[in-house]
């Protein structure tokens, strides 16, 4: 086993770990620390697989989007701390047929699709970082720029409605 094998598996488990973590803990906060070190853990399979801009990318935008996400739980949550013991999951037969068609899904593909050429015939790191930068910042930038401006609009929005206003007194009326 080579060690890019290694670390591909290593940070596979890594994430699946952290991702049945994110619903066996009771705090919220503690659910987000945990779906950041699985988002990470797939940060750090990018960059064993050598796609440098997808790793540090992955990482760069789950690190944000969790601790903003944590943040938000404990200004809005009635129990981020999860003293409550409250239920992570809904639905749970429902979820749980889901998950394991998927999983079978995902294993079936992984095993059974020949990846003949496709696999063979696709560009170094370098180039593929190349046609993503151009992807992204081509016909891609509008909807990630509308996408990103809505997410700070309603963040904003959200924190506007949840301030109480402050009750001033009027001195100059006494």
């Amino acid at each position: 086993m080579t060690a890019q094998m290694f670390f591909i598996s290593f940070f596979g488990i890594a994430a699946v770990w952290f991702g049945i973590v994110v619903f066996r803990t009771f705090s919220m906060v503690r659910s987000a620390l945990a779906l950041l070190f699985s988002q990470t853990a797939l940060g750090a399979m990018f960059l064993s697989m050598q796609a440098e801009f997808l790793g540090v990318l992955q990482i760069m935008m789950m690190a944000t989007e969790m601790s903003i996400m944590a943040i938000f739980m404990v200004m809005f949550m009635m129990d981020p701390g999860g003293l409550g013991e409250m239920d992570m999951t809904h639905q749970k037969r429902l979820s749980l047929g889901a998950g394991i068609v998927s999983f079978v899904a995902a294993v079936a593909i992984a095993v059974f699709v020949d990846w003949g050429p496709a696999a063979s015939s696709a560009p170094d790191a370098a180039q593929q970082t190349v046609d993503l930068g151009l992807e992204l910042l081509g016909r891609s930038m509008l909807i990630f720029e509308t996408a990103g401006i809505t997410i700070l609009t309603a963040m904003i929005a959200a924190t506007a409605v949840a301030i109480q206003p402050v009750k001033r007194s009027n001195e100059h009326e006494h």
